[in-house]
């Protein structure tokens, strides 16, 4: 079988009767460079999360306040997700020279995306072990100042919310930076929400527990997030698409009397891929069929990067390899 270009249809055909054809539309190309599209946003969020870390961290030890320290944990993760998701980006919308490397640079987002779900379980579970730790003690915590921080860094949470809420229906990557940012959103009004009791009450356990609430919030976006990533490396078919759905739309096209050797995997975010060998009736217009499964790939389960292997029920070649 050979290889497909992103720009346009082509068809051709081997030896024989033997028939290849692929077609790949714009869509998968799109979906590459949706998060190149959104890099500008992606860098000012990382700046403006980068440069409020040392603040929360500053002022997390100052006060006392372990919520606080949490929050600038989770808020150092966050821009390290941001970070490595502008990494990603850039280096997969550069593309590469390297014949070797067929899809470029695309996996990398998604390398990307896991780590980020790394950090995310190990800044959560560090959060909540120091705040069980200290449920026991009580320790003295300045509330004052974890108000100001704690209004600051939701305005900056607020700000990267707003930038990356586009790009994150297109991208995984830009998905996983986006969760992140809301997660530190809710952690920052965590934190001003126990600033609040702890100056009206002196409840400073609230502190810890607050910690902790930060900590639990994380696990689950972390775990969706990683799923979501693995799902793509292990080249599991999409959760969006039935498998045996598209193998019975294929074997619907007139003349297709079975279709074969089907396997549908997620390159990159929403660069949906399949290939297929469909074997006709010796006498079958290879063209019309390549055509038609092109169609029903595109229009019933949008995959644009498809690879079609059309073959007549007489030819024996393609049984002598087995996946």
């Amino acid at each position: 079988m050979g290889r497909g270009h992103d720009h346009h249809d082509h068809q051709d055909h081997g030896e024989g009767d033997h028939g290849h054809g692929h077609g790949h539309g714009l869509s998968a190309l799109d979906a590459v460079n949706a998060g190149a599209r959104y890099r500008r946003p992606l860098l000012i969020a990382f700046l403006l999360t980068v440069s409020f870390v040392g603040v929360e961290f500053t002022v997390g030890i100052l006060s006392g306040s372990l919520a606080l320290l949490s929050d600038a944990g989770h808020m150092l993760s966050d821009a390290g997700g941001l970070g490595m998701s502008l990494a990603a980006i850039t280096l997969a919308s550069g593309g590469t020279a390297a014949a070797h490397r067929t899809f470029g640079w695309y996996r990398l987002e998604i390398l990307a995306a896991l780590a980020n779900t790394v950090l995310l379980f190990a800044v959560a579970g560090y959060v909540v072990y120091e705040a069980i730790q200290r449920l026991d003690g009580d320790h003295e915590v300045a509330s004052t100042p974890m108000i100001v921080v704690a209004i600051l860094g939701l305005v900056v949470n607020l700000i990267a919310f707003r930038l990356l809420a586009a790009g994150a229906q297109e991208s995984l990557n830009l998905r996983g930076a986006y969760l992140e940012v809301i997660a530190d959103a809710v952690g920052s009004v965590g934190v001003l929400i126990g600033a609040a009791i702890i100056a009206f009450t002196s409840w400073y356990w609230i502190d810890s527990l607050i910690a902790i609430g930060i900590g639990i919030f994380i696990l689950p976006r972390a775990y969706k997030l990683g799923r979501d990533a693995l799902r793509i490396l292990v080249e599991s078919a999409p959760a969006h698409i039935d498998v045996d759905h598209v193998a019975t739309d294929l074997q619907a096209i007139p003349e297709v009397e079975e279709a074969h050797d089907l396997h549908v995997w997620t390159i990159t975010s929403g660069m949906d891929a399949v290939s297929v060998h469909l074997q006709v009736r010796p006498d079958a217009d290879m063209h019309a069929v390549l055509d038609q499964a092109r169609e029903v790939l595109r229009d019933r389960h949008q995959i644009s990067h498809a690879t079609v292997q059309v073959e007549p029920t007489n030819h024996t070649g393609c049984n002598l390899v087995q996946w």
